[in-house]
């Protein structure tokens, strides 16, 4: 839970940076976000959490 929450806030400000930077503008970010929520309530969402926990752990085995 706490690793969804982080790519969550962390998406979030990117988002919102590239809406300031211009890079983006609100209707398509709103798009966007609204793609995200409604992908989570399909049977794909298992999936994608799979994958991204994978990632997390991938990441978190790196030793510098």
């Amino acid at each position: 839970m706490a690793i969804s929450l982080s790519v969550v806030l962390m998406l979030a400000i990117i988002l919102v940076v590239m809406i300031r930077g211009g890079s983006i503008k609100a209707g398509p970010a709103l798009v966007a976000a609204l793609f995200g929520f409604f992908l989570a309530s399909t049977g794909m969402a298992p999936t994608i959490q799979r994958f991204m926990d994978s990632i997390a752990q991938t990441i978190n085995q790196i030793s510098f």
